[in-house]
């Protein structure tokens, strides 16, 4: 019983390091958060922290993870899974909005996107999975929107997807180098001249 009882507290703390790690990066940036400011604001040794993810980039990408967890949370859409009656777009912009709002998780998603290129790289795989994921989520809710009248069935769902996610991630970046970027407005345009009958 014993044994169960520190496995659920393992668990709990391990979340609460991931929840106070989205908190810590989203408002310091991936930079300038290191792994001891982020033991000592859940009261662990550095070694402690560790002892929950293995390495850093474990951690990291588990703080990846738990952002995707949250954002699904908060909008209401899930990588693959979406209500059909969601506008997609609309559900987009919102996550767009939101990022915004968390420089610093748009820096480690960007920076850790761009090193999980290389098969080797330990974020390879989580990349892969959420970008098939993502694109799916986004095809899915295109062909539902085609299916109840709202879009054209002429529309590719998986190549508009694969561009709308190419689009965000870069403008992600341009973003990240000049904030008066507007990403929203920009895949409103794309959108809208990728969806016109």
């Amino acid at each position: 019983m014993a044994a169960r009882g520190s496995y659920a507290k393992g668990i709990a703390k391990r979340d609460e390091i991931l929840t106070t790690a989205l908190e810590v990066i989203a408002t310091n940036g991936y930079r300038k958060t290191t792994i001891r400011e982020l033991a000592a604001a859940v009261n662990l040794s550095q070694t402690g922290l560790l002892h929950y993810f293995g390495t850093k980039e474990d951690l990291f990408i588990e703080v990846l993870r738990k952002r995707d967890e949250v954002d699904s949370a908060m909008f209401g859409v899930g990588f693959g899974q979406i209500d059909a009656s969601a506008n997609i777009i609309d559900v987009f912009m919102q996550v767009i909005q939101h990022n915004t709002e968390v420089p610093g998780l748009v820096h480690l998603y960007t920076q850790f996107a761009s090193e999980a290129s290389e098969p080797d790289h330990p974020a390879h795989q989580y990349f892969r999975e959420r970008s098939e994921s993502f694109k799916s989520t986004l095809a899915g809710a295109i062909r539902a929107q085609q299916d109840n009248g709202t879009l054209a069935g002429s529309i590719d769902a998986d190549r508009v997807a694969t561009l709308l996610m190419s689009a965000s991630d870069g403008l992600q970046v341009q973003w990240l180098l000049d904030p008066s970027v507007d990403m929203i407005s920009h895949i409103s345009l794309l959108w809208a001249s990728l969806t016109r009958p």
